[in-house]
Parts: C-alpha cells; sequence; structure tokens
C-alpha cells in the first residue's frame, strides 16, 4: 500500500463482503483474453476454485478459449459466476458451475466427483481460492479469522489436490495461486501472507512428490490485481491508488495473470516444475 504522495489510479470504492463481486466494480476487471486460441489445452478438463472472479475468471475464459471444458467453483457470488460461465460459453466450452466453501473437504470431494460424472476426466487443477482480513497487529487477529483464512487459503489446496489426485493422469497439471507477501510479507496481512507463504511449500514439496507420476505442480505469485478481493478488502482511500507503488505505477489485470496459469498448465512448460511465476509489474522478488 502506498502513503499520501500516492497516485490515484481508481475510483474509491469498498465493498462489505468477502471475497467481493465483480459486478460492483468500477471500473470492471479485464479479464478477456488478448490474443486468440491456439489449441494448448485442447480435449482438457480443467478445475478452477475461484472461478467466478478476478484472476479465476480470466484464466476460465482463457482456458476455454484454449480448448478445455472448465468447472468453475465459487463461494457464493452467482451471478459473478453466471458472467464467467457465459464467457466460457461463448468459447464454445462447456461450464459447469459448482457452489461451495472450499475450506469444507466434503464439498471439494464433491467439486471433483460432479466434474468427473459431467466431463468424464480431470487434467488441470488450479487451486486459486483465497481471503484476506488486515489488521494492524497480530493480536488483532481472531482464532476464528485466523482458521478461517488458512481453511480456505490453505487447506481447500490440500483437500481438492487429495480429491483430484485418483483422476490425474501423466501429463496433468497442478497450478497453485500463491502471491508476492509470500517472498516480500505484509505487515497487516499477517495470516494472509503465511499462507500464501506455505502455498509456495506446498508447491514445490508436492512437486517432488508426483514428479515421478509425471504430474506437474507450479505456482503463479501475483503482485497487485485489480480483482474484486481489493475493494472487499481495502478502504476506499487505499483502493484509489492501489498498484501505484509497483515499477510500472498500476496494478495488473486479471488477463495478464492468466497467461501464467496457462504456461503453466499446458504442455509449453513440460520441463517446469515446482516453480513459480511472478506477475507483479516488475518487483524483484528473491526465491
Amino acid at each position: 500500500m502506498a502513503g499520501s504522495a500516492a497516485k490515484k489510479i481508481n475510483p474509491p470504492q469498498e465493498q462489505d463482503h468477502q471475497p467481493g463481486r465483480e459486478t460492483e466494480m468500477h471500473p470492471k476487471p479485464d479479464y478477456m483474453p488478448k490474443f486468440q486460441g491456439n489449441g494448448r489445452l485442447a480435449g482438457k478438463v480443467a478445475i478452477i476454485t475461484g472461478g467466478d472472479s478476478g484472476i479465476g475468471r480470466a484464466c476460465a475464459v482463457l482456458f476455454a478459449r484454449e480448448g478445455a471444458e472448465v468447472a468453475l467453483v465459487y463461494l457464493e457470488e452467482t451471478e459473478d459466476a453466471k458472467i464467467t460461465a457465459a464467457a466460457v460459453k461463448a468459447e464454445g466450452k462447456q461450464a459447469l458451475l459448482l457452489r461451495g466453501d472450499v475450506g469444507d473437504k466434503t464439498f471439494c470431494d464433491n467439486v471433483v466427483g460432479k466434474t468427473i460424472e459431467e466431463c468424464g476426466k480431470l487434467d488441470v487443477l488450479v487451486n486459486n481460492a483465497a481471503e484476506q482480513h488486515p489488521q494492524d497487529d497480530i493480536t488483532d487477529i481472531s482464532p476464528e479469522q485466523l482458521q478461517k483464512t488458512f481453511q480456505t487459503n490453505l487447506f481447500g489446496y490440500f483437500y481438492l489436490t487429495q480429491a483430484a489426485m485418483p483422476h490425474l493422469k501423466s501429463g496433468a497439471s497442478i497450478v497453485n495461486t500463491t502471491s508476492v507477501t509470500a517472498y516480500r510479507g505484509s505487515p497487516q496481512l499477517l495470516d494472509y501472507s503465511s499462507t500464501k507463504g506455505a502455498i509456495v511449500a506446498f508447491t514445490r514439496s508436492l512437486a517432488g512428490s508426483l514428479a515421478e507420476k509425471g504430474i506437474r505442480v507450479n505456482a503463479v505469485a501475483p503482485g497487485p490485481i485489480w480483482t474484486p478481493l481489493i475493494p472487499a478488502t481495502f478502504p476506499a482511500d487505499k483502493v484509489a491508488e492501489f498498484g501505484s507503488t509497483q515499477p510500472m505505477k498500476r496494478a495488473g489485470q486479471p488477463n495478464e495473470v492468466a497467461t501464467c496459469h496457462l504456461f503453466l498448465a499446458c504442455e509449453e512448460s513440460s520441463y517446469l516444475s515446482g516453480q513459480v511465476l511472478h506477475p507483479n509489474g516488475g518487483e524483484i522478488v528473491g526465491g
């Protein structure tokens, strides 16, 4: 977040619910793919969590343009999810809408079961759903907040991956969404940053575990991206300057991140596993 000298690049706005609704944002995030498809995911089936909006929506539409059928997992933002499903169908592909909480293991088992039932197989899993709740001091983080943040951001990744494993064959891909905060931290997002650091370790460990099975596991660590999570997290004045302190002096758009997920999901990255891509507007981070 920037100080008082930061440039205002978005209209001030905020939302009072997590993880936020894209229908209430202005301007709307740019999620449509920039280029024609080339069949990179032709014949594939993908599950995308947090698929209703933001990075998840951009991934869903891009994957569909590249030939994949898509199962869209979302918490409660039905209007956003329907818009995403319509965009997927406009690309000529199936969109399966699955509403529920990824922090619930039974729901995650059902997500995979319904995807197999409707689509017949599973080739790509994109673990992307997340929530964040800023607090000024670690003592302000309640046990309930800590549990919920880890339940959504980390446990959900484990649950869905566990459910998917019996169906993933050699050549399958798992792509996890972590964050720049895993590398540089975030003083007001202690629990969120901790989950994102854990996702990096999860990605690297799982990649080693699954290498001999021919299943690749990688991650994407976005910087400040214009998604519903931003007005649902920060006060209006902070939203107005969101992204302005990056080297590129702006927030990124979801369609500038989804291309990273696509690359890691498809065979163009066939010699990459356990790696993290960093679409963050030019910020240099270690690791």
